[in-house]
Formats: C-alpha cells, structure tokens, sequence
C-alpha cells in the first residue's frame, strides 16, 4: 500500500471515529438545524386568565374601544389607543396599570387601572373633529412619543395614515409615508361619456379595513428604529374574486430616525381564508419576538358562531418585496411571509369578545414573559373590555 492510500485510509478512520465521539457525547439533538428548521422559533402561549375592566368614565370621558395596546418597560406603564372616531370624546389613547401576581405558584392578571389619558391634536393643534380619524393601531418609539395608525373608512373619507404624536401631550409631529397605491383613488376614466370603456378600477384600503396592526423595534435609544405596520385585509386592487382563497394583505417596514423615515420593504401577507361560518378575517395586531424577522400577529373573525381569534408566528426573513407590485392579482407567483399558528383563542374555553390589541408586557413572578391581549368592546353595553394575560415560553 503506497504511502497516499495509507494517509487516506487513516485520516477516514479518524474522521469516523470523531463523528461517532460527538454523537455519543452530544446526541443526535446537538446537530445544526437544517435552514427549513430555523424558519420559526419554537414558542407557544400558555393562558393565566381573563380580567374584564368594569365599565367607566376617566376624567368624565367614556372608557372604551380598546383596539391596540402598547408596554412602556421603563414606567411599566400599558398605553391603549380607543377607536373612537371623536364621536363620544375626542379621539384619545389612555395610560393604564397592570397589576399581576406576585406569588409564582398563583399567577394571574389581578387589576387594571386607567392612570391618565391623552387626546391627540391635529395638524393644526386641534383635537380632531368628529369623522376625521380612525385611530386603530399605537406603539412607543422609545422618544417620549407615540406613533398612530388610523384605519381608513373610505365611506367616511377618513384616509389611512401612520403619524406621530407627542406622549405627553398628544401634539402631533410628523408623519410616515403611505404609498399611493393605499390611498382610495379609483383611477379616472379619460372618457367617462364613452360606454365601450372599461370601468375605473378601485384601489387603495378598503372600508375599515386598513392600518390596525403597528409595532416597532429598536435597539437603543438615539438610533434609528423600525416601524412595521400590516393592513386590516387586502387591498382593492389585491382583493381575490373567491372569498374562499386566503386574502392578502401588505406588511409595511419603514426606517425612522432624524432624517426623513422612509420605506425599506413591503411583503405580501397571506391572511387567513374565510370558511364557514366565518364571514370575516383581519389581521389586528403585531408584536416583534426576536430582530431576525419573527413576529406574533393577531387575526380576530367574526361570524354566525361569534367572536373569536388566532396568534399566528410569522417570519419575514425570506419574503419576496413587493414594493413595485400595483396588484397580487396579476402577480400570483410571489414569496409571502411565512405563518405558523401559535394558538386557536377558540380552545381557551371562554367567550371571547372583539380582541383587537396585543402587546409583551412585563416578566411575570416566575421570570416567564407576559403577552396581554384586550378588546374592543364597541361602546356596546352588550360588550366587554376584556384583558386575556399569557405565558410566552421558548421551547
């Protein structure tokens, strides 16, 4: 045997003999995930319990419409953004207080207390008259401000916008960009007179059906932060003809810091498809989990059976952009962002009424991470303001 055949044959044996040194020692388990692992993180909810705030005023305002839920860490202060259209007091998010347990072996969400309210004001310094906002969607950009999204209701002319708002004081300070192809313009007819052409085909949000899931993350304070704000449901240019296909919505991820903010990405959301007896389906709600691109989202449905919802993990990493694309229906062919459902609200045993707001709240006495979730109870006395407190655990 030449010396290059001996030289192989010893270096295969010791390369063997490793291999099966480290599977011994460090198991099968050990192994480095394959890329198709690593798409989502392994997390799942367990619930604590339900909290139902009592109906009441603050400051002789009506307490109500809670749609989206942001966590200040450094006050461990909750804000809520209401929903109302300045129609019972001008349009307002309120400050609240968590209480949870302190014992590990008792958790719970034990009391929620409205601390403070702040109206927000205009462009010109106003509180926004009645039918003129559609405030949905809130999250803290760590500044001492506030960013808010409001819906759209193209049957009330209340365009979609994405704006900042001072904490304190609720003035208003900038707003972020929104693509033309989500404002509710139908194209124009050069020749309406004209009966052979075809006609004007909507675009834009859709009624009640635009911004309400926001979130942002950021690294350290002074740097710039990240914005991803997701519409309610599809737009009217994406809108599908067969309602049993899952729509899709766009996920929008901006860049924000001292210089103008600006739109990094967009990615096309794949909402879930409506099947009996669901007659409707958004997306309500956005939590980052992690800086690599994962995310827990809220879907809530209604329907003949009631109110209920999903929490769906979903990872952005390998979406297409979708940025220069004016309808998915004519671009089918298109990465979306991966989902994974986390959690069917529908098995908790309880009723459920129009959850709308998420957010990661605080660590709770056994040093598990809290998500909160609270709903929308419509201003209806035959609703509820309903906060659900869960365990998020990474397997």
């Amino acid at each position: 045997m030449n010396k290059t055949r001996l030289f192989q044959k010893k270096f295969w044996k010791l390369l063997i003999g490793f291999c099966l040194v480290f599977l011994a020692t460090f198991g099968i388990d050990h192994l480095p995930a394959r890329a198709s692992d690593r798409t989502f993180l392994n997390v799942s909810l367990d619930f604590v319990n339900e909290y139902k705030l009592p109906k009441q005023k603050f400051e002789n305002e009506i307490v109500g419409g809670l749609s989206g839920l942001a966590y200040d860490r450094i006050g461990d202060i909750f804000y809520a953004i209401s929903d109302d259209r300045s129609e019972f007091a001008p349009a307002r998010f309120y400050a609240l207080k968590l209480k949870f347990s302190p014992q590990k072996e008792q958790l719970k969400l034990e009391n929620v207390e409205v601390i403070g309210v702040d109206f927000l004001k205009d462009k010109t310094g106003n509180t926004y008259p009645k039918g003129e906002v559609d405030p949905e969607g809130i999250a803290l950009t760590g500044d001492r401000t506030v960013l808010i999204a409001s819906e759209g209701v193209t049957s009330k002319g209340i365009a979609p916008f994405i704006d900042e708002f001072d904490l304190l004081t609720g003035k208003w300070l900038r707003s972020l960009p929104i693509p033309q192809r989500y404002l509710f313009e139908p194209k124009k007819d050069p020749n309406p007179n004209k009966s052979d052409f075809p006609k004007a085909e909507p675009q834009g949000v859709r009624d009640n059906l635009g911004f309400e899931a926001l979130t942002v993350i950021r690294d350290s304070i002074g740097d710039p932060y990240r914005v991803f704000a997701i519409t309610e449901n599809a737009l009217a240019q994406d809108t599908q003809t067969d309602e049993q296909q899952p729509s899709e919505s766009r996920f929008l991820h901006y860049l924000v810091g001292n210089i103008a903010p600006l739109i990094v990405a967009e990615h096309r959301y794949p909402v879930e498809a409506m099947t009996s007896p669901v007659t409707q389906i958004g997306v309500n709600e956005i939590v980052a989990i992690d800086r690599g691109g994962h995310f827990l989202t809220l879907e809530r449905s209604n329907g003949s059976s009631g109110l209920s919802a999903k929490i769906w993990q979903i990872f952005t990493g390998d979406a297409n952009d979708t940025s220069s694309i004016k309808s998915f229906r004519v671009s089918p062919n298109v990465r979306s962002i991966r989902k994974k459902l986390v959690l069917d609200l529908a098995t908790l045993g309880i009723k459920l009424d129009n959850l709308e707001g998420m957010a990661i709240g605080p660590r709770l006495a056994d040093g598990s991470q809290s998500i909160i979730l609270v709903s929308d109870d419509n201003f209806s006395d035959n609703q509820f303001t309903q906060f659900l407190l869960f365990r998020l655990k990474h397997n």
